[in-house]
């Protein structure tokens, strides 16, 4: 089973939808029994981190996350999704978020049109069989105006430059995570996701 988190975010249809087109059959659930026993959970996120964090609160959904993350279980976390992986948001004050990647996300640089919306490419940044079939320098699909900013940079697998040069991508094990939205990005973004889903369902390895 495919399980896509569902505490309450806007972009939930749009990753279904995405993975609809590949084959898949994935459920939209709020259920931790539920997430904890599918072989491949996403994790979408839009709005701001601090109100995301207490989404995942009222549902006891950051205990899952938290979970998943510590059984090494394959995760894609996507936009604020990612950020909320962090110890802390800037965003509207300084919040807590998961803190399981110390780093904190801040945000871009003052005088650039926020938020940053629309096409831009993707550096890799490591080697990783999830790229496999995409061109590095590829774009993808953004909407943000805040970044995370992970205080391991081994843990960066791609970077995008927007003003500064920011993460846009993190890796660690079977956790994979996105500022860009991949079920926004056409063919590339569905081909990421059926190269994460090919590694976490066995089929990729």
């Amino acid at each position: 089973m495919i399980a896509i988190i569902d505490y309450g975010a806007g972009n939930l249809g749009s990753v279904r939808n995405a993975l609809v087109k590949l084959g898949h059959n994935p459920v939209l659930t709020s259920n931790i029994k539920e997430i904890m026993k599918a072989e491949a959970v996403f994790f979408p996120g839009v709005g701001a981190a601090a109100s995301v964090m207490e989404m995942l609160r009222e549902k006891k959904l950051d205990t899952a996350v938290r979970e998943l993350i510590h059984d090494n279980r394959p995760l894609f976390a996507i936009c604020v999704g990612l950020q909320v992986l962090l110890s802390s948001t800037e965003e509207n004050g300084k919040h807590n978020c998961l803190n399981i990647i110390p780093g904190t996300v801040t945000r871009l640089p003052e005088g650039l049109k926020t938020p940053h919306m629309g096409w831009n490419q993707v550096r890799r940044e490591m080697g990783h069989p999830v790229f496999e079939g995409i061109a590095d320098e590829t774009n993808f699909y953004f909407v943000h105006s805040y970044y995370a900013a992970p205080l391991d940079d081994t843990l960066i697998a791609g970077t995008t430059e927007y003003g500064t040069r920011f993460c846009s991508m993190i890796i660690k094990d079977n956790l994979f995570a996105t500022q860009f939205h991949p079920e926004k990005s056409g063919e590339v973004g569905l081909k990421l996701y059926a190269n994460f889903l090919a590694l976490a369902l066995g089929k990729g390895r």
